[in-house]
Parts: C-alpha cells; structure tokens; sequence
C-alpha cells in the first residue's frame, strides 16, 4: 500500500471524467433517436436496469450489514450509502421511460388491448394510472428508508458508533422487508410486464440476487482502484477481499440456482403461456446468449471464487468482478431485448451508448455522494 491520500480532489477528477463520458454517451444516444426513437428506449431500460439494480443494491447489502455486522461491510459502507443517496438521481432518470410507456409496454396501447381478451383481463393492474402509482409508491419507501439510514449514519459519525447503532439495526429489520416486497413488484412491473402473457413467481427473487450481485462486483472494483491510497489503505486487508469474494460466490451459486429453479419448473409443466418465454431466448441467436451466460455468469466465476488465494489476491478477484458487471449487463439484455426482437438476435449500438450514458452520469453522482462523508470505516466497527 502506499502512503498517497485520496482526496476530496481526486474524486471530483473523477467525477468529472465519468460525467463527461456519460454526457457524451447521452449525446449520441439522442443522434440515435431521430433515427430510431423506439430503438433508443429499449436500449435505455436496460441501461436503466443495470444501475438501477447496483442503486437497490447498494440499499439492501447496507441493511444487511447492520444486521449481521462484519469487517466486509465496514469496508464499504461509505460506498454503499454512497449509493443508497444515488436514489433521487434514479427517480428522474425513470421519467424518460414513465413518458413513453406505450413504446415500450404493450398494455400501455388502447389499440392492443382492444384484440387481445387475455391482456384485457389484466388491466385492472396493468394500466397507466396505477402503474405510475405503485412506482412513486416504491421510490417513497426508498427514498424514506434511505434517508432514514444515512441520518443515523451521520448521528454515528458526530457522536460515536454507539449513538446510531440500535436505531441502524431497527430500521434495518423491517427496511429488508419492504426492499423484498417494492423490489420484487418493481420489477414484474418494469421488466416482467414486458411480455405480459408470461409470468413467474420467482422473478423478483432473481432481480434482487441479480442486483446484489452486481453491486458486489462494484464495490469489489471500486477498491481496487481506491484501497492502496489512504485513509481506506489504513483499514483494508486481504481477508476483507476473501470476505467479500466469498460472498460474491455465495452469490453467483444463488442467482444460478434461482435462474434454473424457473427454468426447470416452467419446462416441467410445459405450459403453453410460460414455454414461449424461454423459446424466443433460446433460438435465432439468443441460445447463445443463454450459453454464454451458463459459461461466464455462473460456471468460470463459479471456479475461480472456489480458489482462496484468488479471492485474496486483489487485481484478480477485481478482474472476476469486472467480468461479473459486464455478464450482468448481457444478462438484463437477454431477458428484455427478446421481448422486441423474438426472431433473430439484433444488436444495435444504443444497446451499449445507452448503458455508458446512464453509467457516467450515475457514477459522477455516486463519486459527490462519496465526497460528503469521510472515506474511512467508522472506527469500532471492523
């Protein structure tokens, strides 16, 4: 480690640099637009998914720490409150996809609804009005919540770890409650209702474990980048990486056994509203999405977090977590993409613009966020 400090500065250099990627980024996604507007807003749900997903991650991994403790997430706590404070930032960057439901939604359109019996019967949850409302309703619980957590945070920082502790902890308990139960309905509105003539009850639990997994991944990266400067060099050790490694393969083996408890219960009952779902995921290109995924989600990390030195050795389970992001980010395009494109794969260049903008600014708000609190575990708390 060395002696260097990480600065106040040297985070807003970074910021500015990821701000500008993600500007620039947003740019030519609104070239994109005139030529393909529908394009451009399929391309940005999923960049919109991959970072809100680190975002709800962040906030649960949070609570989870005040729950149980440990060194793991005494280490990055700054960075998951960081992005717990991400969550007025995500609420704006929804408006876009709020403003063109019916491009994306399919019981968002009178016209389709009126031919289709079955999506009919559905309406009296899937439409507009209630739809907005259940969305304001679960970032209300999010951002209450958060500004709940970050408060007591902050109660520890003027007055010792004592002093917020217990009331961490209580809101904690019931805050991973509501996270489960807004989680799992944010998402069978906003991905699951993409193809609304399917359904399953596990998919919420997939999104959730998706998106803790991500995080992981994150926090994992952005040590690397930051643990060898102080005051975070001052506390990091090489058992808190294998901590947070171990995880992150407790992870990996939930998100694979979840993903294939719905595979194998949907192909089990072979259900003529269920099978089409994995059908259109599976041929015209897609299958070798789901292959690689199988390979690079699942079974290489899988392996590779099985090494102990590997997940004390840091630039390689970095290198792991950087693999893990980009599989997460091809993940939520295998799910959502086929659902406009269910004859052949197609790849578009706003399918990776749209991320990066989203991306770049969400990472110029989370490097503002982190410079507002000391850097450094509170001490005691390791």
């Amino acid at each position: 480690m060395n002696g260097t400090e990480l600065t106040a500065a040297d985070l807003g250099r970074w910021q500015m640099r990821a701000g500008i990627a993600g500007g620039v980024a947003l740019g030519l996604c609104g070239i994109g637009a005139a030529a393909d507007p529908a394009q451009l807003w399929r391309s940005y749900l999923v960049g919109y998914l991959f970072w809100f997903g680190i975002t709800l991650g962040c906030f649960a991994l949070l609570m989870l720490h005040h729950m149980v403790g440990g060194g793991w997430g005494a280490v990055i706590r700054r960075l998951l409150e960081s992005g717990t404070r991400t969550l007025p930032l995500m609420a704006v960057a929804l408006l876009p996809v709020l403003l063109n439901l019916p491009s994306l939604y399919v019981w968002a359109r009178p016209d389709a609804l009126a031919h289709d019996p079955a999506l009919e019967h559905k309406t009296f949850y899937l439409n507009v009005p209630f739809f907005l409302a259940r969305t304001a309703f679960y970032f209300a619980v999010w951002l209450g919540l958060s500004h709940l957590l970050n408060k007591a945070s902050a109660l520890q920082d003027r007055e010792g770890m004592a002093a917020g502790r217990g009331r961490l902890q209580t809101l904690s308990a019931p805050g991973l409650l509501l996270y489960g139960f807004t989680a799992s309905f944010a998402s069978v509105d906003w991905v699951m209702s993409l193809e609304p003539h399917w359904f399953s009850t596990i998919y919420g639990v997939i999104f959730m474990v998706g998106g803790a997994l991500s995080t992981l991944a994150f926090v994992i990266v952005a040590l690397l980048l930051m643990g060898d400067r102080k005051p975070i060099s001052d506390t990091l050790k090489p058992s808190h990486f294998h901590d947070l490694g171990t995880l992150m393969f407790a992870f990996v083996m939930l998100w694979a056994y979840t993903c294939f408890s719905q595979f194998l219960i949907i192909w089990a009952g072979n259900i003529p509203e269920e099978t089409p779902w994995y059908l259109r995921r599976f041929h015209g290109g897609w299958g070798w999405i789901a292959w690689g995924l199988v390979g690079f989600h699942f079974a290489l990390p899988f392996l590779l977090l099985l090494v102990r030195e590997y997940k004390r050795r840091v630039r390689v389970l970095a290198m792991v977590a950087g693999g893990m992001l980009l599989m997460r980010l091809v993940d939520l395009f295998w799910v959502v993409a086929p659902a406009f494109h269910e004859n052949h794969l197609q790849v578009h260049w706003l399918d990776l613009a749209a991320p990066v903008g989203v991306g770049g600014i969400w990472i110029a708000y989370f490097l503002a966020q982190l410079r507002k609190r000391p850097l450094a575990p509170l001490e005691g708390s390791l």
